[in-house]
């Protein structure tokens, strides 16, 4: 996920990703994604387990920018947003912020 201007690159791990993105783009994802208003998905990947995408999730946040720019870029060199390619809508996310709300 990054922001408008891609100065921030956050890398988590799902296993809802259409739910996540939409709580994301709500502004309730997590604290660093909120803060720095990361809405945009620019990456994804599939794995068979949660174990290997926790363990993927490890491997990418400990490698520098430069070479996450570069996996980002491989599948996406454009830098769109991918959000609506998966399925995510104003729709669901404003599905999403009322049940957050009404959950509080």
């Amino acid at each position: 996920m990054t922001n408008r201007s891609h100065t921030v690159l956050y890398t988590g791990v799902t296993a809802d990703l259409v739910r996540r993105v939409a709580e994301h783009k709500a502004g309730i994802g997590s604290v660093f994604t909120t803060r720095y208003r990361c809405t945009q998905l620019l990456y994804f990947e599939s794995t068979g387990s949660m174990f290997a995408a926790i363990s993927r999730e490890k491997q990418i946040k400990n490698r520098p920018r430069l070479w996450k720019e570069s996996l980002i870029a491989e599948r996406n060199p454009e830098w769109f947003d991918l959000s609506y390619v998966i399925g995510v809508t104003r729709d669901l996310v404003t599905e999403v912020e009322r049940s957050y709300q009404e959950h509080r």
